[in-house]
């Protein structure tokens, strides 16, 4: 078992040491930062979790809002990130600890001063999400057993988008702005055919994963094929759906400054017609 030199202590259960494979780690462990110095050796084994962050900046913000978690919650915090590697085979953006940890211990604190925010993108994220929104059920469900605390059901969908950024390590403003996206084109396509769409049922499920996967084609630049006389047969059938296609298209530029191509006007007609014949 590796032996380890400790660094600085950050509080008596955390502390910095300086790994012989990985570097610099982070260390957790009941009293494990208690009495010791810069320069003392610990056991690997001592530790209940250790965990490694690279990127100096990362580091830097998170031994920052270290003295303001709770030790539950900050336990709880760091069960929840073990599980979603385990779920996510480890893949990853480390900036997960900080960003996960900022957002759990406002929440926390929000909620223990009776503020509530509301999530106005839940059923857009549960949708658009559904794996890491299972996750996410999962870590609320952690927090409550570790540290008494029940979040809220718009807090799951918050994780979510958290877990969603540290998978396809992207920032969460790029995941914020393509869920708005969806909300914005659902609400152009109920205004524009006089409909309803049924949040809970199968179509709206199928619509928003067709719009989330053709927002991330437009942003990898990747194309489809466009079926010529299929869509000519569409414009002619189903003019209707098929100009408000070119709408929605129209938002998608203007929201991700990125050329959406023709091909994606005949697989959006044939959704929205598909909710059309449903509602009517």
């Amino acid at each position: 078992m590796d032996r380890i030199e400790v660094k600085k202590g950050l509080n008596n259960n955390v502390l910095i040491a300086d790994h012989p494979s990985f570097g610099e780690v982070i260390m957790i462990g009941k009293g494990i930062a208690f009495n010791r110095k810069k320069g003392d050796m610990i056991e690997e084994g001592q530790a209940e979790k250790m965990f490694v962050l690279k990127d100096e900046k990362e580091q830097a913000n998170y031994i920052k809002l270290l003295p303001f978690v709770e030790n539950d919650l900050h336990e709880a915090i760091i069960s929840s990130i073990e599980l979603i590697k385990k779920q996510t085979s480890g893949l990853l953006n480390e900036h997960i600890h900080v960003a996960l940890t900022d957002h759990l211990m406002f929440a926390v604190t929000r909620i223990s001063q009776g503020i509530e925010f509301k999530n106005p993108f839940l059923v857009e994220t549960k949708t658009l999400y559904p794996t890491e929104f299972d996750m996410a059920k999962e870590v609320v469900q952690l927090i409550k057993e570790r540290s008494g605390m029940e979040l809220p059901e718009g807090e799951i969908g918050f994780i979510a988008l958290h877990i969603h950024s540290a998978i396809m390590n992207r920032s969460l403003s790029d995941v914020n702005k393509h869920s708005q996206l969806v909300t914005k084109l659902v609400q152009v396509i109920e205004e524009n055919l006089d409909i309803e769409v049924d949040k809970e049922g199968i179509d709206y499920t199928r619509l928003v994963r067709h719009i989330r996967f053709t927002i991330e084609r437009v942003n990898n630049g990747e194309k489809v094929e466009e079926p010529e006389k299929f869509a000519n047969l569409l414009k002619e059938e189903y003019p209707l759906c098929y100009n408000l296609s070119w709408k929605l298209i129209k938002v998608m530029q203007q929201t991700l400054k990125k050329q959406v191509c023709d091909a994606e006007a005949v697989y959006l007609t044939m959704h929205l017609q598909r909710l059309q014949k449903k509602v009517k």
